[in-house]
């Protein structure tokens, strides 16, 4: 099944990609075999994922996520969605990305 997944890299920045194979990306990711953000930063850990039944909603997820702050992605990992709205009102206030 398809995922949209975060990882806690080494240096704490997060990143966020799809797959359609979560245990063999992760696989990658820890090897360091892919070549991305991540393999410079390794150890990741998983802290969330999000499974889909089209590769594409996954691949969609993927990049509204990666336009998120880092505040409102804390929010998704720890489950709290009612501070998701409050999150992006303040990002547009702010008028910057």
């Amino acid at each position: 099944m398809p995922y949209m997944y975060i990882l806690r890299c080494a240096d704490d920045s997060l990143y966020v990609g799809s797959t359609r194979n979560l245990d063999h990306r992760l696989e990658q990711h820890a090897a360091g075999t892919v070549h991305s953000y991540t393999s410079t930063r390794r150890p990741v850990t998983l802290v969330f994922a999000q499974e889909f039944e089209y590769m594409h909603d996954a691949y969609a997820r993927e990049k509204q996520v990666q336009g998120w702050s880092r505040a409102k992605r804390l929010a998704l990992i720890e489950g709290r969605m009612h501070d998701l709205p409050a999150l992006s009102a303040r990002r547009r206030k702010g008028g910057s990305s």
